[in-house]
């Protein structure tokens, strides 16, 4: 498809409009996405991304601007992050991750809904008990942002197809409650090359660190694999929602930083919270 030809289709389309602090700006709507998309045969994320290199705004982004540059956000657009657990934290990271724009999801989980999961998990309703979390995630990335590119995979990972399943993406986001998937998870990470985002929550706390390649990691918090345990604490404590929500904002927070080329605040250290007394705390790992 001629560069050109997107080019000229995204300019006749944009609208001139005005934020709410007045500063005008070139627009361009959701529909008129659509129509480009389906027109020119090409994803809405290349429309968008054209876009934004131009100096138009989609306008699903326009409230980003100020904390994000349009470059920035081509940048979001142009990024790949898998994420490995679609329950609390997971259906929620991706609901974030997807208004934010970034471009290509890459989601796993081989759990299916249960009654249980209502209290906390974005994604679970009572209309989709007993179906897959992969195929929920799908179609809400789908109402949410269509911009978005999805691969879902209806599985667990395992130490046999991590690599398959994860493929090489910018950021891998550790949403899962299995401390030993964990593992698996940051040894792939290493392998890759790529930044490993992980979150756990039980009862009202929960803790949030970033670890790259090369790191000490996870042993720094659970010992070593082999006498880690299956489960944390939230197999005793359970989850309340302002916790999890709380923790996905924190991991979606750092995300956005690395994806954008900015320095995460919690390499080798750990943020640790309490809703108990909303107690916020940084802990060095090394």
């Amino acid at each position: 498809m001629s560069e050109t030809l997107v080019l000229e289709s995204v300019a006749s389309a944009s609208r001139e409009k005005k934020y709410p602090d007045g500063e005008p700006y070139k627009s361009l709507s959701v529909r008129d996405v659509f129509r480009i998309s389906e027109s020119l045969h090409i994803h809405g994320r290349q429309v968008e991304t054209a876009a934004l290199e131009n100096g138009v705004i989609p306008e699903r982004y326009a409230r980003n601007r100020k904390m994000l540059l349009p470059e920035e956000q081509a940048t979001l657009l142009r990024s790949s992050v898998s994420v490995v657990g679609l329950g609390g934290l997971g259906g929620a990271v991706i609901e974030i991750l997807a208004r934010m724009g970034v471009g290509f999801l890459n989601l796993t989980d081989g759990d299916k809904f249960e009654d249980s999961n209502l209290n906390r998990q974005l994604l679970s309703n009572e209309k989709n008990l007993e179906q897959t979390k992969a195929g929920a995630a799908l179609r809400r990335i789908k109402e949410i942002n269509s911009s978005v590119e999805v691969s879902v995979h209806e599985e667990f990972v395992s130490h046999e197809n991590m690599f398959r399943i994860l493929g090489k993406p910018d950021v891998i986001v550790d949403c899962l409650d299995n401390i030993k998937t964990r593992f698996v998870l940051e040894k792939a990470a290493q392998k890759i090359g790529c930044a490993y985002v992980t979150a756990a929550v039980a009862g009202v706390s929960g803790h949030v660190t970033v670890i790259f390649p090369g790191d000490p990691g996870l042993e720094m918090l659970y010992g070593h694999p082999d006498e880690a345990p299956s489960k944390g604490a939230e197999a005793e404590l359970g989850n309340l929602p302002p916790v999890v929500t709380l923790m996905v904002s924190l991991q979606c927070s750092e995300v956005a930083r690395i994806l954008l080329g900015g320095k995460s605040i919690l390499k080798n250290r750990i943020l640790a919270v309490d809703l108990t007394d909303n107690t916020f705390e940084v802990l060095e790992l090394e």
